[in-house]
């Protein structure tokens, strides 16, 4: 397998994120989290480095760490490490969010982002680390179990789909 590494965006990344933030919206799930419709890719990507640092945080959003996942030149994958909960992450959304491109799964790479995303979420200051997962997602149930998640319970989200919630450490 080649090596991931995540990284923040940057301005050479928004063709090939773009790219992906359409395929992932075909399954109800933003890729680019935070984007603006007609928000200017620069500005996008210096108000991202803002929520990182704490400061442009929506009053229903906390600092995040937005990293995308590349192999080899290309973006296969995103994470957002969150460095607090509110009461929404705390119950359904979890410290990390992660999504791996379509044409990319099932070759270890979210297994790699969410073991390299633990990491960044302690040098934030995070504890205990919860993660969250669809009940019926086995695939990602079981990459939170590989990487030393606890099942604490199942909640239903608002949008009435049971959600996983897993601590680590």
């Amino acid at each position: 397998m080649c090596q991931l590494s995540l990284r923040p965006l940057r301005l050479s990344d928004e063709a090939d994120a773009r790219a992906a933030h359409a395929e992932f919206a075909g399954e109800g799930f933003d890729f680019l989290l935070e984007l603006r419709a007609g928000e200017p890719w620069a500005i996008y990507v210096r108000r991202l480095d803002g929520i990182h640092r704490g400061g442009d945080v929506p009053p229903d959003r906390v600092p995040a760490t937005f990293l995308v996942a590349e192999v080899d030149g290309t973006l296969v994958g995103r994470v957002s490490i969150r460095h607090e909960l509110n009461d929404f992450l705390a119950n359904f959304g979890g410290h990390i969010g992660y999504g791996v491109r379509p044409a990319y799964r099932g070759r270890g790479h979210a297994r790699a982002m969410v073991r390299q995303a633990l990491v960044v979420a302690r040098r934030a200051g995070v504890g205990r680390v919860l993660l969250t997962c669809d009940d019926g997602n086995e695939a990602s149930a079981s990459i939170i179990e590989r990487a030393g998640g606890v099942l604490e319970d199942i909640r239903v989200a608002p949008d009435g789909i049971g959600k996983r919630r897993y601590w680590i450490g």
